[in-house]
């Protein structure tokens, strides 16, 4: 029983970890894969913000409270995500 709980475990952590990796691609096919080019030419440079910063940033842009000629369109990129997912997708940006 053990065993079954550890590799269930695993399973879980393991595509958590892919489902975040999909999404910081996401946000590199704009924001560039090292997260330092002005998206569109209008938008912060990611890699200069602080975690926090890309968190409140995030949870900013997904309440509409964020965010000015990039707002709507990055509403549509994080309605999905958690808190949970907005807080991985940060410290996976700043590591």
């Amino acid at each position: 029983m053990k065993t079954v709980i550890k590799v269930m475990a695993v399973g879980v952590l393991m595509g958590t970890t892919a489902m975040y990796a999909a999404s910081t691609a996401a946000c590199a096919g704009c924001h560039g894969a090292d997260f330092g080019k002005s998206a569109m030419g209008k938008s912060k440079i990611v890699k200069d913000m602080s975690k926090e910063d890309i968190v409140a940033a995030l949870k900013g842009y997904k309440a509409g409270t964020y965010g000015g000629a990039m707002k709507t369109i990055m509403q549509g990129q994080v309605k999905a995500l958690s808190d949970a997912d907005i807080e991985a997708i940060a410290a996976e940006i700043k590591k």
